[in-house]
């Protein structure tokens, strides 16, 4: 239970004691020991009684046990029996006469005996003793089996909250922000707070909240149960067997009626197997439940659904000048960052929170850095992070495909400072989703062209094999792709899906089901591509093996030429590092070389090594050596005319 403040702490344990003393008399009376026909000290104790229950403020913790779990003034009595063993070893010793010195511990016998208007039905299975778990009994007959507190339920008379020790492996406390939810998180506070039937009446409907942001669906929780304990217990992680379910969920049942405990039960995915283990909890337990996940959850019986999503950029603005600890208003520098952080990344609560009260808050220019690098975290274990390292001078295209590149990164600026204004407007219900197909043969700079883009937007650039994403197994495809794009989300990171052949070849015939879900894949995947506020560029080898009607939905299409002559020769002059020492070189004759920019990159970094053992400059002899052992990877032959005049 929650206990308030210390001194309802002191007043509940002098009250306890009272009663522990009073009680003491009363079994000393029944077993004729000295003291119990003491009426002066039995007098005494009924006065301390009574006045340790007036100095209390508010009712005592075993009145409150007694009230939740509907308990008589006989099992009260027993349970206050119960809970004295344990805290007045003179208990133990009239016990131990009661029982004949076969042990000392109070029974079910004693108390029909020894206490006011006993009753056979207080230690059945079914009363609430038992069925809550307030008393264990032992092994025996039993009348004569001992009695024994439960220890969570002493520590409770006691005026202790703590969570059961049997329950702490599954759960972790929510601890409530002391920052105020936004109104949005807040109206969806105070919508779960209204499902929430009031007291202690039953049953209680579980609530679903589905939103991108855990931590924010946790503050939502929090916000609704204020100074309630609140704990999340992962779905995966609840007992599989049956038997320890009932147990974890009588358990939990009781603390939500010691301290009005409120679970929040966390889904992954949401998937078959979370449906079929939070359904089975839910059976079996009465008790404030908020489900969460990432999209709707469908369950069995009643249940009410409220979806919460990130913040509005508004609200997004406001907690951030709300939280970072520079005053905001008098730094228009830092204003205009928060601004363009804010139109470029979809922020939660909880993490603006917990990185704008930080020790080493961002401030400046780390604002745009922190933001990109709480939305890396999401996309760590989807795709392979590639550090943008290129610039425009790194590129060397036709000017016609350097124009379409500098378009796509221009319309990727702006896109996000006009996805609210297009998405609400006729015409574009789908929004500004930035989608490109980089066409061209392997090493001609399509990837490099990906990092360039992603520099000139400080961006982080995901590489995702479509190879690994693609599945043989019906859905799984759509699973991994929605994974990608809902992490990605966050940050609009710029995504590279290589390898586009292999979901984006020419739709066949539909002749089973395996041809129809392919289609459907393609088709989920341009879906996705279109409402993702970021940019997504595919690549391919083979932009013939291509769908015309698929390449009609992308925004861009660019060809990436294989160089000639004179763009092998501008990329030689290039290929070296300013540190690295070369001599003699004529990028004219190795422009000779007929290979793609990546391999160029690749026999430049060869002959570097090269050079480098024989602490030598780079020459076109280094260059030789490393072209033949090109040529020999790609398997073709290395012709005189190519290498012709070099030794």
């Amino acid at each position: 239970m929650t206990t308030g403040n210390r001194s309802w702490a002191a007043a509940n344990q002098r009250r306890l004691a009272a009663e522990v003393t009073a009680l003491e008399l009363r079994l000393r009376r029944y077993a004729s020991l000295p003291g119990g026909d003491d009426t002066a000290a039995a007098d005494a104790a009924r006065h301390a009684c009574d006045e340790a229950a007036a100095a209390l403020p508010g009712p005592s913790a075993l009145d409150v046990v007694a009230e939740c779990f509907g308990l008589g003034a006989f099992e009260r009595d027993v349970l206050l029996l119960t809970a004295a063993d344990e805290l007045d070893a003179r208990i133990g010793e009239v016990c131990s006469v009661v029982n004949g010195g076969v042990h000392d511990r109070p029974t079910f016998g004693l108390a029909l005996a020894a206490l006011d208007e006993p009753h056979w039905s207080a230690i059945t299975p079914e009363g609430p003793l038992r069925a809550g778990r307030l008393v264990d009994v032992g092994d025996g007959r039993i009348t004569a089996a001992p009695l024994q507190i439960d220890e969570r339920v002493l520590h409770s008379l006691l005026g202790l909250s703590q969570l059961d020790r049997r329950l702490r492996p599954f759960a972790v406390r929510v601890v409530a922000s002391d920052v105020l939810l936004p109104p949005s998180l807040a109206a969806a506070a105070d919508r779960v707070r209204e499902t929430w039937v009031t007291g202690r009446t039953r049953p209680v409907l579980p609530v679903i909240l589905h939103g991108p942001e855990p931590r924010d669906l946790e503050a939502v929780v929090a916000a609704a149960a204020p100074g309630v304990p609140v704990y999340r217990v992962t779905a995966p992680d609840l007992p599989a067997d049956p038997a320890d379910l009932d147990t974890f969920a009588r358990l939990w049942e009781r603390e939500s009626l010691l301290d009005r405990t409120v679970m929040v039960l966390a889904c992954r995915d949401g998937g078959a197997q979370e449906r079929r283990a939070v359904t089975a909890l839910l059976e079996r337990v009465d008790a404030p439940i908020v489900v969460t996940a990432p999209d709707p959850v469908i369950l069995p019986g009643a249940g009410v659904h409220l979806p919460v999503g990130r913040p509005p950029r508004s609200e997004q603005r406001a907690l951030w000048r709300s939280v970072l600890p520079d005053p905001v208003e008098a730094d228009d520098r830092l204003t205009r960052q928060i601004d363009d952080a804010v139109t470029q990344f979809d922020m939660g609560f909880a993490d603006i929170v917990h990185h704008g009260t930080a020790d080493t808050g961002p401030s400046g220019d780390s604002l745009w850095s922190m933001c990109r690098n709480s939305s890396r975290d999401r996309l760590g274990d989807l795709a392979q992070l590639i550090e943008p390292r290129a610039r425009w001078h790194h590129l060397r295209l036709p000017a016609a495909q350097y124009t379409v590149l500098r378009d796509i990164s221009a319309q990727a600026r702006g896109a996000a400072k006009l996805q609210h204004a297009w998405n609400s407007a006729e015409g574009h219900p789908r929004g500004l989703g930035l989608s490109a197909m980089f066409a061209g043969p392997s090493g001609t700079g399509k990837t490099l062209a990906a990092e360039v883009i992603a520099a000139e937007l400080r961006l982080d650039l995901y590489r995702i094999d479509l190879s690994a994403v693609v599945s043989k197994y019906i859905g799984e495809t759509e699973k991994n792709l929605r994974a990608v794009f809902d992490a990605a989300e966050k940050g609009g990171s710029v995504l590279l899906f290589d390898e586009a052949d292999a979901l984006f070849g020419k739709r066949t015939e539909v002749r089973d089901s395996h041809d129809r879900y392919a289609n459907i894949e393609v088709s989920y995947l341009l879906q996705r591509m279109e409402s993702y506020r970021g940019l997504a560029i595919l690549t391919t080898n083979m932009r013939s093996s291509l769908d015309q009607a698929f390449l009609r939905r992308l925004r861009f299409v660019v060809n990436f030429p294989f160089p000639d002559s004179a763009q092998r020769a501008d990329i030689w002059r290039s290929a070296f590092p300013a540190q690295v020492a070369t001599s003699g070189l004529d990028p004219e004759r190795l422009a000779r070389l007929n290979v793609s920019g990546g391999s160029i990159r690749n026999i430049a970094f060869h002959a570097s090594f090269l050079a480098a053992d024989a602490d030598e400059p780079v020459t076109m002899a280094h260059i030789l050596r490393a072209a033949r052992s090109e040529y020999a990877k790609l398997d073709r032959p290395f012709t005189e005319v190519e290498a012709g005049g070099w030794s």
